[in-house]
């Protein structure tokens, strides 16, 4: 059945053999040295591979030579990484439930990363579903229970990965107790036993153990993390933000990451993506990290130098990993060295400066001179990948290898001298000596030279145009060579394991050099981002302030022309202007200007400079956005549902330190129904006894901007348009006030709209527009706080209730 379905994955032929039944068995195969594209278009497609080899010597075996599994490759634990995303982690996860709690941990194989937190599930799971989210993994592993739960099946059908089931006892406190990465935790003061994350990562390492069936040793210890400590975003503004992908497209390019990342290494690019998808929350920690981007910023020269040092250091946190599961070739030892050599210059570099962050990254870079020496004495420049072949070792290195490696060269010098003498002594011009794997060493001559042949020389092969044979002498030559090269390639491959094992060893400071340079590489790429994208160093306050002075939308104005981004202020506090009622016309740039200020906030909050001319940013606990919609037919939810739901999670889980970019909330139902519920929403978010956090509200209902003076806290502004006599054209400028038209007929004329549409349209506005006394709008009035007990559409609690009865519906 595997031959059938690989054929027909991989397109290949099918073929059979004999087996004594009545049906062949179906067989297709690929080069041995190719498989690594197929295993990786196999697991691609969710499949697992079981990678199956000799071993035993053919040659020392008695019988069938014994073969096991070596390696079972699963779309989680791809270590070959020609086939990944060097920008990218491939994470594998596993949940554990207990109630209402949920373990979750989280590896990256070829790095060894490796975290784990533990969550309460309330009235919702969308916690864990945001956490999941958030590492994008290939893989889960989780219990059957959860398996054929309603969370697993909501997050099957929003991303794409495989679903390995294992038993219970994988996630027992007996697990826990038999993994030393989790008791290595334990004396780091993480107390795992009494965690639930805990069960969760045992059942991991045992998966990894199960599926690599070798020591997973770069895995050293476990990282616990709480959500709570740092800036939570939920699925939803992770996709509507598009952080590290585009929403539409799924493509790198046009994200945030995108637009800042100048780091030099995959290594440095990975630790950047994380850094963006789990901003800070402490004042200190951003602070720790912004002083030393400043210091690196305000140093051109330095940091320039610094930067092309990093441009040449090989991926080392991947290749540790090889190093650990006993992956690595001679070339890979080689790069390894290449690296060691850039270090001295590079801790050289960081000492320039004076910070402590920086001090710290000093400090905590080995040289490793005695290793790096090694590497440099020991693998032959132009070894192979081929590890089983010979010519890994450096002349040199080992007098035993020199040794049988002269008696080779002496050997085959010796044939082609003896090739001469032959041809000499028998007449036979085209006379030769050559060799293949079947037959070893053999004198060739052609037909039509027979006659001349010797008695000494034995037959040994008939071909169509000539005969093979082999002389005594040529015998005991080829035994010596043959021999000698053999002893060569046996001894080279023990020491190359000698000298990988001896790699090995120095695995934990590997991976502290890792992750040293790629925070430097990080630190230097926003530096630079800083230093030419002109942004400016954001006060980080614990207040609830949030002012940025010309602040501009770091992807967009990447891709215009400089100068021609139109920058914009933004003032909030929780004080007078908690709530910003933003109106304007479509395609004048609403949204952008409040994702601009969601991305501000999240860059300063990851320790970033950010684009303005100044920014002081009151620390946001959560981003929440509402943003767009479309139909979930999958789900069977339409456009307004979708917005129900998201409003329904946001007005549940924001808090007081929380920032909203709400767009256009109410939209997708009647004109009454969906101003009541914008009305609602906008009196829930602004009211201090409810809620009363920081909140860019866009909207087309021009009769919520009567809530200003109104509602406490509620201000105006609107995207300032140029009305020409046959035009509209948009400014981009966020004004104070509210707008009173949203120009859609003029937006439906610059998308091209047939002009008799166009002009029809207008003719059916001034009809409306005279029947209801020249007004675009229905007019509102203050309406009183109900009695406690009395039931009313616009009370401020109502905001809640009514998307929860839209939801029970």
């Amino acid at each position: 059945d595997d031959a059938i379905t690989a054929a027909r994955e991989l397109e290949l032929a099918l073929t059979g053999r004999d087996c004594g039944l009545e049906e062949r068995a179906p067989m297709c195969g690929v080069p041995y040295h190719a498989a690594g594209n197929y295993i990786s278009r196999l697991v691609a497609k969710g499949y697992k591979v079981a990678i199956c080899e000799q071993v035993e010597d053919p040659a020392t075996a008695k019988g069938i030579v014994k073969r096991e599994v070596i390696r079972v490759v699963t779309p989680g634990t791809v270590t070959d990484t020609a086939s990944l995303d060097e920008k990218s982690n491939n994470y594998i996860v596993c949940v554990y439930q207990l109630n209402q709690y949920f373990g979750l941990a989280a590896c990256d194989l070829t790095t060894g990363t490796f975290d784990a937190t533990q969550i309460i599930v309330g009235r919702t799971e969308g916690k864990l579903v945001d956490e999941i989210a958030r590492f994008k993994p290939s893989e889960l592993v989780c219990q059957q229970h959860f398996a054929d739960s309603k969370i697993c099946g909501q997050l099957l059908k929003q991303y794409n990965f495989a679903l390995t089931i294992r038993p219970d006892e994988y996630f027992s406190l007996t697990a826990v107790r038999e993994q030393p990465a989790l008791e290595m935790s334990e004396q780091q003061g993480h107390t795992a036993s009494e965690s639930i994350w805990s069960q969760a990562a045992a059942a991991l390492l045992k998966y990894l153990q199960e599926t690599q069936k070798t020591n997973i040793n770069h895995i050293t210890a476990i990282k616990p993390y709480a959500v709570q400590d740092y800036m939570q975003l939920d699925s939803i503004a992770r996709r509507n933000l598009e952080i590290t992908e585009t929403w539409r497209d799924k493509q790198r390019k046009g994200s945030l990451l995108w637009s800042i990342d100048r780091t030099r290494t995959s290594m440095g690019s990975r630790l950047l993506r994380r850094w963006l998808e789990q901003p800070l929350i402490s004042r200190h920690d951003i602070l720790w990290r912004q002083n030393a981007i400043g210091k690196l910023k305000d140093a051109f020269i330095q940091r320039s130098e610094l930067s092309d040092m990093l441009q040449g250091l090989y991926d080392l946190e991947r290749l540790s990993g090889k190093i650990a599961l006993a992956n690595v070739n001679g070339r890979d030892l080689l790069t390894l060295n290449q690296t060691l050599c850039k270090l001295p210059a590079i801790k050289a570099a960081i000492h320039a400066w004076d910070d402590p962050y920086l001090i710290k990254l000093h400090d905590d870079l080995d040289l490793l001179e005695d290793l790096q020496l090694m590497l440099e004495t020991s693998i032959d420049p132009d070894a192979p990948i081929a590890i089983k072949e010979g010519h890994l070792i450096k002349p040199g290195y080992d007098p035993e290898v020199d040794k049988l490696r002269t008696a080779t060269v002496d050997g085959k010098d010796w044939i082609i001298q003896l090739e001469a003498r032959e041809k000499e002594a028998t007449g036979i011009k085209n006379l030769k000596i050559r060799y293949n794997r079947v037959f070893g060493f053999y004198i060739e001559v052609t037909k039509s030279n027979l006659d001349q042949v010797p008695e000494r020389y034995v037959r040994r092969q008939t071909l169509a145009n000539a005969e093979r044979y082999i002389t005594e002498e040529l015998k005991d030559m080829e035994d010596t060579i043959l021999g000698a090269e053999q002893k060569s390639v046996a001894l080279e491959y023990e020491i190359f394991c000698d000298i990988r094992d001896r790699t090995a060893e120095k695995l934990v400071k590997l991976q502290q050099n890792a992750s040293v340079l790629a925070q430097i590489d990080v630190l230097t790429a926003l530096a630079e981002q800083a230093d030419r994208g002109q942004y400016c160093r954001p006060d980080i306050t614990v207040t609830d302030e949030l002012e940025i002075v010309q602040g501009r939308h770091p992807v967009v104005e990447k891709t215009l022309e400089s100068g021609q981004f139109v920058p914009n202020d933004t003032s909030l506090d929780l004080n007078v202007r908690r709530v910003m009622i933003l109106t304007g016309p479509n395609m004048a740039g609403k949204s952008t200007y409040m994702r601009q200020v969601a991305l501000i906030v999240l860059l300063a909050q990851t320790g970033s400079f950010v684009p303005a001319e100044s920014a002081r940013i009151g620390l946001v606990d959560r981003i929440f956005t509402r943003v767009g919609a479309s139909d979930d037919l999958a789900g069977g939810q339409s456009t307004f549902m979708v917005e129900m739901n998201e409003v329904a999670q946001i007005l549940h889980h924001a808090s007081s330190r929380s920032l909203l970019i709400l767009d256009e909330i109410g939209r997708g139902t009647s004109t009454y129904d969906g101003l009541s519920i914008a009305w609602a929403v906008i009196e829930q978010v602004a009211d201090r006894q409810q809620l009363g956090c920081r909140t860019l509200f866009a909207t087309h209902y021009h009769e919520l901007t009567d809530l200003e003076g109104l509602l406490p806290g509620v201000f105006n502004s609107h995207v300032a348009v140029d009305e020409r006599s046959d035009e509209v054209v948009f400014l981009h400028k966020i004004r104070d006030g509210g707008s009173d038209q949203s120009y859609g007929i003029e937006v439906a004329r610059l998308a091209g709209v047939p002009q008799e549409v166009v002009q029809r349209a207008s003719e059916i506005l001034h009809q409306l527009e005279s029947e209801n006394g020249g007004q675009q709008r229905i007019k509102i009035k203050k309406m009183a706080k109900p009695m406690d007990g009395q039931l009313d559409l616009f009370a401020s609690s109502m905001a809640i209730r009514q998307v929860d009865e839209l939801l029970d519906r």
